[in-house]
């Protein structure tokens, strides 16, 4: 026990812990609640994707860390036809068992630790700075990546378009953070689950041979299908870029059994190749956000940012737990800014995952 508490005694408290009373609050809404704060898909899983996946449920061997040639020919195909990445071969691919699993030991997989540093986001998805704490590695947080130390800093996290602002980083911002990692031998990994979800921009991959010059050397890219599929319960994601890196984690993987479930393999392959069902998610989502987006601003919040991904980052100048407090009044639960760091204390997070129905309630209740 004494080893466990020690790691677990390196980490924050778990933050959505603190939502639940007011989750309780929401919940007692005499129409119920309306949980816009985890961005957690709703609607159904693709059919072509349920289908592949109960076509390959009768898979009693052991499924390879590095996945199957299909997988990983659905993998190069899909980067080269959706984010522009050329010359990309197997051993620039590597599924993983969903992005916040790689996210969260990453830092440890590299062998980092004390001395190490891991840079991330001021406002950004907690598991950045969880993963730097796992390792015993120094978390720390830029506004702008170029003017970080470079001095011990081993990892650096880009993350476009953004959690939880939907912020997205143009094209020479990444062409500059990318060459500035490449001068300073800094290994960046860019975080790129909401890639193909933008609204009011076109998110670019810093895999594009016009941010990376047409080589992987250095850079790693993260997707998942979560967002895109409806598949967060498949825990279908994967990595492209650099072929040393992926190479060293696929050695690494092989030792700790980290495979992605054979039937989850076949179903990755069916929703990569489909596209249907992406414009329909999309089509969904856009409508929702539209929704949302008009409710709250009439309500007099104001929304920053927000260009991209599945989140209106909304704020009434006021410190985020009483408007968390006030929505819960109506049976609204969102997510309070302070939970992506202290720069987000007087915002929230609104998730637009909710049912067509769920998000017409909170139109009616804010309108109220």
């Amino acid at each position: 026990m004494g080893a466990a508490s020690s790691l677990r005694d390196r980490l924050p408290a778990f933050p959505w812990d603190r939502l639940e009373p007011y989750k309780t609050t929401a919940a007692a809404h005499a129409d119920g609640i309306v949980d816009l704060s985890v961005g957690t898909p709703v609607d159904p899983v693709p059919a072509v994707v349920q289908q592949a996946l109960t076509g390959a449920a009768d898979s009693p061997g052991y499924p390879t860390v590095w996945g199957t040639a299909a997988l990983r020919d659905a993998l190069t195909g899909w980067a080269a036809d959706r984010l522009g990445a050329q010359g990309v071969e197997h051993t620039n691919v590597l599924p993983i068992v969903g992005s916040k699993e790689l996210v969260a030991w990453l830092p440890t997989q590299l062998g980092l630790g004390p001395g190490d540093k891991v840079g991330y986001p001021r406002l950004a998805y907690p598991t950045y700075e969880v993963g730097a704490r796992l390792a015993g590695a120094e978390p720390v947080v830029y506004d702008d990546p170029w003017d970080l130390d470079p001095s011990g800093l081993k990892l650096l996290w880009l993350n476009s378009p953004s959690n939880p602002t939907g912020r997205v980083l143009g094209a020479d911002e990444l062409r500059r953070t990318v060459a500035w990692a490449r001068e300073h031998g800094v290994l960046l990994f860019s975080d790129e689950c909401y890639l193909e979800l933008g609204w009011e921009a076109d998110p670019v991959s810093v895999l594009h041979p016009d941010i990376c010059g047409g080589s992987y050397d250095g850079i790693v890219a993260v997707h998942s299908l979560s967002k895109r599929s409806n598949l967060a319960g498949y825990r279908a994601a994967f990595l492209v870029g650099d072929a040393a890196v992926l190479g060293e984690l696929l050695e690494i993987r092989k030792h700790g059994g980290m495979m992605v479930a054979a039937p989850v393999q076949a179903a990755t392959v069916a929703a990569l190749g489909d596209t249907v069902h992406v414009a329909e998610q999309r089509e969904r989502y856009a409508r929702r956000r539209a929704a949302l987006r008009a409710a709250f601003e009439a309500a007099g919040f104001r929304i920053e940012h927000s260009e991209a991904s599945l989140y209106l980052w909304a704020t009434r100048d006021e410190p985020c737990w009483d408007t968390v407090g006030e929505l819960a009044e109506r049976g609204i639960l969102v997510a309070p800014g302070e939970f992506y760091g202290a720069a987000g204390e007087r915002f929230v997070r609104i998730a637009f995952t909710a049912t067509d129905e769920r998000v017409d309630a909170a139109v009616r209740r804010l309108a109220e």
